[in-house]
């Protein structure tokens, strides 16, 4: 078997990389003490004699000033992102708290203020140890400057950043950019890059995965390897998101049963990355899910906030429409030795829109945004788009008739439906 990452599988890790805390401030860390004994260098070079000469007690003045704010400074960012993910939670759905950490504003702003710390420390150290000549000298004292510089703009663009970070205009943003992408890359590949699950008919062998937990990714060069190597047809049965159990497999596989009986399957069980929680790159149901929380919460008696629930809606109505659009598929599948099967619509739209439809059955105002935004769903070109929402606008009007008792109320939800006849 091929043994090198695919790119496939480096985004994924890299992603899982992203929602660490640590690493990108241990990274600036590093960057830093590099930074100053780049400057050193300076020193018995040919540009020495060329550079100007600098006092020292303005160097120590400005490298102690910047130590001293610093790691109070860092320590004051942290309290404020450990609050902001904490509101994110409470106020939105903890499903969304991979998608707050990761975010880039807040982890850049962290790892500036604890770079330009150790910098400032490791620096002062070696100047009051007499580690530089002058043009080292005057080589650190710009540095310091351009650190000041970086702090002061990292420190503005974080305050705006970090009042909005946490609120749940700001969640759903989140969600609905992260989920757009996961359906862009299976809009444009529904089988993965794989075959379609009609070209396999014979009977496969089930492969089930020793450990409970969610699939969070498929790594297909991975898996289309391990069938070349062993001449057999793979059909993927549980797609990222998917529970694995005891009883539900992650694949079957199609080949001789002599040669089945002396196949490894480890290579194909690793193929499958299992993990305790859903993510979302590759799993575009997990963000409908994590939305449709989103507003069922806004919806709940505690909250009552029907405004939030309505952005939801707006959010949910982008990203089913991103299916409608032309695909940019290749023209021959990459991985032909794996069948996956495309995600059900209909599973998308249970996924979306059953939640608020049932939460929101007693509001007015949610009952006609909800039916306003099926019926556009349904007035797409997809036939099983149409098929779905006219399911659940249908079964969202029989909800709001159960629950409402004004007759105005329901003439109004019935006209936004588009429904003549009464219920």
């Amino acid at each position: 078997m091929n043994s090198v990452i695919s790119l496939d599988r480096l985004r994924f890790l890299l992603n899982r990389f992203s929602e660490k805390l640590w690493v990108r401030p241990l990274a600036v860390c590093f960057l830093s003490i590099a930074a100053v004994f780049a400057a050193k260098f300076i020193d018995g070079s040919a540009v020495a004699n060329q550079m100007p000469s600098i006092a020292q007690d303005s160097v120590e003045t400005l490298l102690s000033l910047l130590a001293s704010s610093m790691l109070v400074i860092a320590t004051f960012s942290v309290g404020s992102m450990v609050s902001a993910y904490a509101a994110a939670s409470s106020s939105a759905t903890p499903r969304a708290f991979s998608l707050v950490v990761a975010d880039d504003v807040s982890q850049n702003a962290l790892s500036t203020f604890v770079g330009a710390f150790i910098f400032s420390v490791v620096a002062l150290t070696a100047v009051k140890n007499s580690f530089y000549n002058e043009a080292g000298l005057f080589i650190l004292f710009v540095l310091t400057a351009i650190v000041f510089a970086v702090v002061i703009l990292t420190f503005v663009r974080w305050v705006d950043n970090i009042a909005r970070l946490g609120r749940v205009g700001s969640t759903i943003e989140k969600v609905e950019k992260a989920t757009e992408s996961a359906f862009i890359r299976r809009r444009d590949k529904p089988r993965l890059g794989g075959i379609s699950v009609s070209n396999i008919t014979s009977k496969g062998v089930d492969v089930f995965s020793p450990r409970i937990g969610y699939v969070q990714h498929i790594d297909m060069a991975a898996l289309q390897d391990w069938a070349k190597s062993v001449d057999a047809h793979v059909v993927v049965s549980a797609l990222p998101g998917a529970l694995t159990t005891a009883d539900k497999p992650l694949a079957s596989v199609h080949m001789s049963s002599s040669a089945l009986s002396n196949a490894d399957c480890a290579g194909l069980i690793k193929s499958f990355h299992v993990g305790n929680d859903r993510t979302f790159e590759d799993d575009p149901r997990f963000g409908l899910v994590t939305l449709s929380e989103i507003a069922a919460r806004a919806l709940s008696p505690a909250v009552n906030d029907p405004g939030t629930a309505i952005k939801v809606i707006g959010s949910l109505v982008r990203l089913i429409s991103l299916i409608d659009q032309p695909e940019q598929t290749e023209s021959k599948p990459r991985y032909d030795r794996v069948a996956v099967p495309e995600i059900a619509l209909q599973d998308m739209f249970d996924d979306a829109f059953t939640a608020i439809a049932r939460d929101g059955a007693g509001m007015i105002e949610v009952c006609i945004r909800l039916q306003k935004a099926l019926a556009s769903l349904e007035s797409l070109s997809n036939k099983e788009i149409k098929k779905a929402a006219q399911y659940h606008r249908r079964l969202a009007l029989k909800r709001a008739c159960n629950v409402l008792d004004i007759e105005e109320d329901l003439i109004a939800i019935k006209k936004a439906a588009r429904e003549d006849k009464s219920i």
